[in-house]
């Protein structure tokens, strides 16, 4: 600062410019760092959803696993726990210091009431439905040629998924119409220009890829078009 000025007018200048340097990035600051938090909520829920396992151990013991951010559900034969996630060399690894769920790969290691599970390996079939039940989907159903999947959940909504997943189709559930001398349930929606029909039947059906059994034969119309496949309750 030139000698010209004196000590305190140069104070007075200093302490003005920090003023309006705090005032406009202030609220800047501010909003970055609330975007920030939120971009780092939304991305650990974008990233990390939900995921769904079905675990077929030796001694022909199976159980459900659904992995939510740092914790475990664990739907076992007899009990439902939730273990935390602990810091582990390798894999992922959870426990309360009584239950141990430790994945490493392919495999996963189960420790539940003194008794430990080895070489337990995910079925994949399985889990796909299993995670649509924990997603509060209360019937399922798939076809092929093209691939297709319709899920229902009452009182939210009803997806349609076909040509192997390129095109969804959403609508809102609608009430069923069921006959029980029939044994069958319908469903009929629109939303904008599309309209799909449901008939769920009562019979036997086989999946005519896999020839998994299921307990209900399915027929959907999505616009005049009609798809054919099988299909089960949930709930």
């Amino acid at each position: 600062m030139p000698d010209k000025y004196s000590d305190m007018i140069y104070s007075i200048i200093l302490e003005y410019t920090i003023m309006i340097h705090i005032t406009r990035t202030l609220p800047m600051i501010f909003l970055v760092a609330c975007s920030d938090n939120a971009s780092d909520s939304d991305t650990h829920k974008a990233v990390n959803p939900p995921t769904t396992y079905v675990y077929e151990c030796d001694q022909q013991y199976s159980f459900t696993a659904r992995i939510e951010g740092v914790k475990v559900w664990l739907f076992l034969p007899y009990e439902t726990i939730s273990l935390p996630h602990i810091a582990a060399a390798s894999g992922a690894k959870y426990s309360d210091g009584n239950s141990l769920f430790w994945t490493k790969g392919n495999e996963v290691m189960l420790e539940v009431n003194s008794v430990s599970y080895h070489s337990c390996k995910n079925n994949r079939s399985r889990a796909i439905w299993e995670h649509a039940k924990l997603n509060g989907v209360d019937f399922r159903a798939v076809g092929n040629e093209p691939g297709w999947v319709l899920t229902i959940s009452e009182g939210n909504k009803v997806v349609f998924k076909s040509n192997y997943g390129q095109t969804i189709n959403e609508f809102i559930t609608p009430p069923p119409v069921t006959d029980q001398n029939t044994r069958t349930t319908l469903y009929q929606a629109s939303e904008k220009e599309h309209t799909i029909l449901i008939a769920l039947e009562g019979t036997p059906c086989s999946d005519t890829m896999s020839g998994e059994k299921f307990e209900t034969t399915v027929s959907v119309i999505l616009d005049g078009k009609e798809f054919n496949g099988c299909g089960k309750a949930l709930h």
